[in-house]
């Protein structure tokens, strides 16, 4: 027996409770670092582990999380840079997007359905079946903004569930908005379209942001109206993403979160320069802040590169 086997051994953990843990842990690296490297690394853990030891110690926790998203990162960079990037910038929009409508899902369901196939067709990659789909949902969003019944008779204006409350379906801003962020998702599915080439897929942790941003309207915060605690998860979660796009510029030297960061952020200076005058001092700190991490994700590849050749 080897002075390794012996070592696991002496732990209890080589197929116990240690070991399950720690590859938990490991899921967050990429499906191809785990197959060539997840063994190697799991005995080299177990091996070093306490004897009876059941639970990683949090310094091995954060620094297996910090690695996976530090591998995730470097891996995504295998892909071109604008295609990736405006594959993540027009998923974000569609997320945004089905969120908007989901608290009215009992009034327009066919088209909640239809927003959350795009939704899964462009996380999966399928640009060009989502494609049509989008088309399709950004003209009925049109046509609700202008008081129109296209495509189908729907009652207006549109008002919510009992559960979300609220006001009616864009009732707090006008028809540009949401056209240009609608817009906007077409222009990019036609350009990964016309790319031709395969794409990659994206994180099912993509879906939990539709229920914690559901009826946070991208129109405008208004924090009063809407509740502090609602407008502040959506803002949580923005300024939670757009440091992590920051974070991977850094790491990566790689300008592709930046640009995913950039659509997302048009739509919502669109909202602010339709409704000019209309928004509260914490939303325009809002939209401040937004601002300021997607400059800083833009600016950090460029500071990093730098860096490396100095």
């Amino acid at each position: 027996m080897t002075v390794a086997t012996e070592s696991r051994a002496d732990t209890g953990a080589g197929t116990g409770a240690l070991e399950r843990r720690y590859r938990r842990l490991l899921l967050g690296y990429p499906r191809a670092y785990r197959s060539g490297y997840g063994g190697e690394l799991i005995a080299t853990l177990l091996d070093t582990a306490e004897p009876g030891r059941t639970l990683p110690s949090a310094r091995e926790s954060f620094a297996l999380v910090v690695g996976g998203l530090r591998t995730r990162v470097i891996y995504a960079t295998e892909r071109p840079a604008w295609v990736d990037g405006v594959h993540l910038g027009v998923l974000a929009l569609s997320v945004a997007q089905l969120a908007m409508l989901v608290p009215y899902a009992t009034t327009i369901p066919l088209w909640v359905g239809l927003s959350a196939l795009a939704v899964l067709l462009v996380m999966r990659g399928r640009v060009r079946l989502a494609l049509p789909v989008v088309v399709l949902v950004a003209v009925k969003v049109c046509s609700i903004t202008l008081g129109r019944p296209w495509l189908d008779l729907t009652l207006l204006p549109v008002d919510p569930d009992r559960f979300w409350g609220g006001g009616s379906l864009y009732g707090g801003g006008g028809p540009v908005a949401p056209m240009i962020g609608y817009a906007l998702a077409v222009l990019g599915l036609l350009m990964l379209a016309a790319h031709g080439r395969r794409l990659g897929t994206r994180s099912w942790f993509w879906l939990p942001a539709v229920p914690l941003l559901a009826g946070a309207d991208p129109a405008g915060l208004d924090f009063p109206a809407v509740g502090g605690s609602h407008a502040m998860v959506r803002v949580a979660l923005e300024i939670g993403v757009l440091l992590l796009a920051v974070w991977a510029g850094h790491v990566a030297h790689d300008p592709r979160w930046a640009m995913a960061a950039g659509i997302y952020l048009i739509p919502v200076l669109a909202v602010y320069a339709e409704n000019l005058g209309a928004h509260s001092e914490r939303d325009l700190a809002h939209l401040a802040v937004l601002i300021l991490l997607t400059a800083s994700a833009a600016a950090v590849p460029y500071r990093a590169k730098r860096h490396v050749l100095l």
